[in-house]
């Protein structure tokens, strides 16, 4: 394994993001220097997860690179991954799961969360979860702005993990909305990488929008926008494919997405981590393991092609 900081690892990074040659069919050219904004020792990220393993699927490479080049990664998950319909079946073998033990698979889903991103470097006071409804931020972001809304496979109408940042915080919109900012004010980010918009998922979508608020705050060149979920049978192809780059996602061709390219040990560690995912390892394999590639995407737009 190469140590990761030391000159030969940067070295490599750099003759990798300048390596010549023709991109695959349908692949983004890789143009890393442009992917991202400058990493150094004064790099403070924070990644904006919908769910557990979003983080990893998209930022996993990035955030070595960053943790490499002495600079701070955090990870705030905006839910514990708790309104699972493939989770319910796989712990109740029924579409009606238990309340309490859709809870208890929140905290095994937050528990992986911990052992993914720890193996990845980052550490266990970065690592933040919020607790809000899995499937239900959309509702939090229009019906249930002030109301609370009751989750539909947890019963929870507030955050019921105590081990999350604020245990017991409603589930509305503004509650949410503060808590995020709170989060802002605590890890003070130089750099945030969140879902696009136009993610198709609809957590990933209200992520997007609470990025965008935090970039009227910290300026436009201080977000990166991904995408997980990007249309019918995207990454193609499923699996694990070595040497192989991410293609663009059809909802992300305005987003003039840019490659950022890992390096082999980036790609090992990405691996790795993803396998600390057992309960999603278990439901969907094929698809996890279609973002472990030699490129991750990111664009500086949220919705549309990048300004200059």
């Amino acid at each position: 394994m190469t140590t990761f900081g030391s000159p030969p690892v940067l070295l490599c990074a750099a003759l990798l993001s300048g390596a010549a040659g023709a991109p695959a069919a349908g692949a983004v050219a890789a143009a890393p220097a442009a992917a991202l904004p400058a990493l150094d020792a004064h790099t403070v990220l924070l990644v904006v997860a919908p769910h557990p393993d979003d983080e990893t699927l998209c930022c996993a490479g990035a955030m070595q690179r960053v943790l490499a080049a002495g600079g701070s990664v955090s990870v705030v998950w905006l839910t514990s991954g708790d309104g699972s319909q493939l989770g319910s079946l796989l712990i109740e073998k029924s579409l009606f799961a238990d309340p309490q033990r859709m809870r208890a698979y929140g905290e095994r889903r937050m528990s992986e969360a911990r052992a993914a991103t720890g193996a990845l470097g980052v550490t266990a006071t970065a690592q933040l979860f919020l607790g809000y409804p899995d499937g239900g931020l959309l509702a939090l972001r229009t019906k249930f702005r002030s109301r609370p809304y009751k989750a539909r496979f947890t019963a929870a109408t507030a955050v019921p993990y105590a081990d999350a940042l604020f245990p017991g915080h409603p589930y509305t919109g503004e509650s949410l909305e503060r808590d995020f900012a709170a989060v802002l004010g605590r890890v003070q980010p130089t750099l945030i990488l969140a879902p696009s918009p136009l993610d198709t998922h609809p957590d990933h979508h209200v992520a997007g929008l609470l990025a965008i608020e935090a970039a009227r705050h910290l300026g436009a060149e201080a977000v990166r926008y991904w995408i997980v979920h990007g249309g019918a049978g995207w990454p193609s192809p499923r699996g694990l494919v070595p040497g192989v780059p991410l293609t663009t996602p059809p909802v992300g061709v305005p987003l003039a997405l840019r490659a950022f390219t890992l390096i082999p040990a980036e790609e090992d560690r990405k691996l790795a981590a993803l396998r600390d995912y057992q309960t999603q390892m278990q439901v969907m394999e094929p698809f996890l393991l279609a973002f472990v590639r030699t490129t991750e995407l990111f664009a500086e737009a949220p919705s549309g092609v990048a300004q200059r």
